[in-house]
C-alpha cells in the first residue's frame, strides 16, 4: 500500500469518528467509532502496518507522547494538581473495586489464573499487558498470554461510550448550575490581571521581543522540560520506577507554574492536532492484535472479566466518591480512565465539552472542572498503579 494510500484511509477513519461524534453530541465517543473501523479495516484489507507505513512508526508516538504530556502539564496548577487528592483516592477505590470483585466473583466463575493475568491489563496500558502475558507464556498458558494482549486491546470498548455518558450527564449538571449563578469555577474566581494577548509569551520570556517567539521556540522550551524529565526518570531508576511521561506531566505544570512555558504551547505552535492525530493513530495500532479466531476463543472470559471489573469499578468509586462529596458520575468516569489512559481521556472529555455547549466560556468552566481530575486520573491508573499491580500478580501466578 502506498503511504499517501495509507494515510488518506486512516484519515479518513478519524473524520467519520469526528463526524458520528458531533452528530450524536458525543453520546457515541469518536474514539469507540475509529477503534470499531480499525477492527473492521485488519478484518478486511489493511495490512498489519498501515499505521507505519502511513508515516507514524513507534518512534515518532513516543515522541509525540513526551510532547503531549508536557504540553497537558501546563492546563494545570501546582494548586491545582494538589487539589487532585480526591482524584487519586477514587481512582485507588475503583481499582480495588476490580480486584476485589474479580478476585471474589471473577475467581467463582473462571479459573484463579486467568483472573491474574486479567487484572493488571484491564487496569492499565501496554506495559502490565506485556508483563503478565510473559508471565503467562512462561507458566505455559499460552491462551492466557493472549488474553492479557487482547483485554489491553478491547477494554476500550467498554471505556470510551461509558466515559462518554458519564461525563456528558456530569457536564449536564454543572453547566446548569453555571448557568444559574450556583457554581462558580475557580479560574474565575482568582483576579487575573494577565491579559488574553500576553499570555503568548511566559512570564520568565517577557523582555524577548515578540518576533522571537516563534513556533519553533515554543517546541523547543516543550522539548527542553520533557528532556529534563527524561533524564531525571533515568537518573531515579537506580532507585525507584518513575515512569518519564509521570514525570512530563509534573514538569509540565512546574514549567508553566515557574513561567518557562506558556499555557498550551503545542497549540500556540500550530502542532497539537498533528500530534494529537500521530498519537491515537499509533493507539489504534494495537488493534492488529484483535484477529476474529483470537476474539472466538477467547469471548467469554474476555467480556465476563471487562463487566466483573467495571461493576466493581462502579460500586467503589460511587461509594468513596459520595464520601468525598464528588458525583457519582465523575466518580466512576475518573475510574473508567483506568480502561484507556491518555490521550483518549484528554480527546473524549474535550469532545463532550465541545458538544454541550457553543459558548467559549461555558467551555472553559466545563475543562477547569472536568479536565484534571481525568488527566490525573489517567496517569495514576494506567502509568503507575498497574505496573505494580503486574509486578505483584506475575509473580503469584509464577508462583501456583
Amino acid at each position: 500500500m502506498a503511504q499517501m494510500t495509507a494515510f488518506t484511509l486512516l484519515m479518513g477513519i478519524l473524520y467519520i469518528g469526528d463526524v458520528v461524534s458531533s452528530k450524536t453530541k458525543a453520546w457515541i465517543s469518536s474514539v469507540f467509532v475509529c477503534a470499531v473501523l480499525f477492527v473492521i479495516g485488519y478484518w478486511t484489507f489493511f495490512p498489519e502496518n498501515i499505521v507505519e507505513i502511513a508515516g507514524i512508526p513507534p518512534v515518532v508516538a513516543t515522541l509525540l507522547m513526551y510532547l503531549l504530556i508536557t504540553n497537558m502539564g501546563t492546563l494545570l496548577s501546582i494548586k491545582e494538581l494538589a487539589n487532585q487528592w480526591k482524584t487519586i483516592v477514587i481512582t485507588l477505590s475503583g481499582i480495588l473495586g476490580i480486584v476485589v470483585l474479580l478476585l471474589t466473583v471473577g475467581s467463582l466463575v473462571f479459573d484463579l489464573q486467568t483472573v491474574l493475568v486479567a487484572v493488571p491489563p484491564l487496569v492499565g496500558g501496554v506495559v502490565s499487558s506485556l508483563i503478565m502475558s510473559e508471565a503467562a507464556q512462561t507458566a505455559g498458558l499460552t491462551s492466557l498470554s493472549v488474553l492479557a494482549i487482547l483485554i489491553y486491546v478491547m477494554q476500550g470498548f467498554a471505556g470510551y461510550p461509558l466515559t462518554s455518558i458519564m461525563l456528558k450527564k456530569e457536564g449536564q449538571r454543572m453547566l446548569e448550575k453555571y448557568r444559574s449563578g450556583e457554581w462558580t469555577p475557580v479560574h474565575e474566581q482568582e483576579d487575573n490581571q494577565v491579559e488574553a494577548s500576553d499570555e503568548d509569551i511566559p512570564r520568565l520570556f517577557k523582555a524577548v521581543p515578540k518576533k522571537y517567539h516563534t513556533d519553533f521556540s515554543r517546541i523547543f522550551r516543550l522539548a527542553i522540560v520533557a528532556l529534563l524529565a527524561y533524564y531525571v526518570s533515568v537518573w531515579c531508576a537506580s532507585f525507584v520506577s518513575i515512569s518519564p511521561f509521570v514525570l512530563c506531566l509534573f514538569f509540565g505544570v512546574v514549567a508553566s507554574s515557574l513561567g518557562f512555558l506558556e499555557k498550551q504551547p503545542l497549540k500556540k505552535a500550530n502542532s497539537f492536532g498533528f500530534a494529537i492525530l500521530g498519537l491515537m493513530l499509533f493507539i489504534f495500532d494495537g488493534l492488529k492484535k484483535a484477529t476474529p479466531e483470537m476474539l472466538e476463543t477467547l469471548l467469554l472470559p474476555m467480556v465476563g472479566i471487562i463487566v466483573i471489573g467495571v461493576i466493581g469499578m462502579y460500586v467503589f468509586s460511587a461509594i468513596v466518591g459520595r464520601l468525598l462529596g464528588v458525583s457519582k458520575e465523575m466518580a466512576f468516569a475518573v475510574s473508567l480512565t483506568a480502561l484507556y489512559g491518555f490521550p483518549a481521556d484528554y480527546i473524549i472529555t474535550n469532545e463532550v465539552i465541545q458538544s454541550l455547549t457553543e459558548d467559549e466560556k461555558e467551555r472553559e468552566a466545563l475543562t477547569s472542572h472536568m479536565m484534571p481530575p481525568m488527566l490525573v486520573a489517567g496517569f495514576i491508573t494506567v502509568t503507575i498503579v498497574s505496573v505494580i499491580l503486574a509486578g505483584i500478580f506475575s509473580s503469584i501466578l509464577l508462583s501456583l
